[in-house]
């Protein structure tokens, strides 16, 4: 019996084995868009060309491909990190818009990473449920997310309801129990506040290109930060790791600048919903930046 479990689960996981090898030989044959080509294909997928859309989805399917791996050993299989990542990259192609001046790869990163993480997250919290809940839970939370890439926001229980055609009372009721699991955005404890959705990318994946992306995406951020006041940029940039400061927490920020621990908090407060309304003007989530 035991032999046979385990002829079994290797048969399981070399059919895994082989559809990832098959996806990965088929995405390999998609060449990449150069520069110029990029911005041609963004411009016309803006404006509804189908054609230039899926041009720009396969020319990148390598990229979400190279993030996904980061994410192994968290609870989801490659693939299902890589389809994931996928509905991230359509996303953004849906809202890229070449003349702001960065790199599509910069750009549909951040919504790679989001879309993974996301499905981490829920993932994670499903786990310790009963599996008539976790199924029931897993179709809200599909929803939930799926209503999220149309409207560009979290939907609320009532979109999710009218959605599935449920009583509200009953989304909200698993709203709630989702919510009152285990998050993986509580803080981790101690001196640091960084959440375990912050170090769920294995850096040590990290190549070349992906170097030259955080590069990009830091520069991109240097720019947008100094679209704050003096204060809030200064603020940001100590509790981040920007402009040549280390990362610190309140505490230290606020002996730093001779601030109270809930001042920093307020103007780090200030400081991002500032960058998000900055950043929503372009397409982009803070929540794949930084975490407040």
């Amino acid at each position: 019996m035991i032999l046979i479990k385990i002829i079994r689960g290797f048969i399981s996981t070399q059919r895994v084995l082989d559809a990832t090898q098959l996806y990965l030989g088929e995405i390999g044959y998609s060449p990449l868009l150069t520069a110029e080509e990029e911005v041609y294909f963004a411009r016309r997928a803006l404006r509804g060309d189908v054609a230039s859309r899926r041009r720009m989805i396969e020319s990148n399917l390598r990229l979400v491909v190279k993030i996904a791996r980061r994410y192994g050993n968290r609870g989801l299989a490659l693939l299902d990190l890589i389809e994931e990542g996928n509905l991230g990259l359509i996303r953004a192609v849906e809202k890229f818009d070449p003349e702001r001046g960065f790199r599509f790869s910069t750009y549909a990163t951040w919504w790679i990473r989001q879309t993974i993480e996301r499905a981490i997250m829920n993932q994670t919290r499903t786990i310790r449920l009963p599996i008539h809940i976790v199924k029931e839970l897993n179709v809200y939370l599909r929803t939930a997310r799926e209503l999220s890439h149309k409207l560009d926001h979290e939907p609320s229980a009532e979109e999710i309801a009218e959605q599935l055609d449920k009583p509200v009372d009953d989304v909200s009721r698993m709203l709630r129990l989702n919510e009152r699991i285990t998050s993986v955005d509580t803080p981790l404890g101690g001196d640091s506040e960084k959440a375990l959705l912050d170090i769920l990318a294995d850096e040590k994946e990290n190549g070349p290109e992906d170097t030259t992306q955080d590069d990009d995406m830091k520069q991109s951020i240097v720019k947008w930060l100094f679209e704050l006041n003096a204060k809030q940029r200064e603020v940001l940039a100590r509790r981040f790791g920007l402009l040549g400061y280390e990362a610190a927490t309140l505490e230290d920020v606020g002996r730093e600048i001779g601030l109270t621990r809930e001042r920093v908090r307020q103007i780090q407060v200030e400081g991002l919903r500032r960058l998000r309304e900055i950043l929503q003007t372009q397409g982009l989530n803070i929540e794949a930046l930084f975490r407040e």
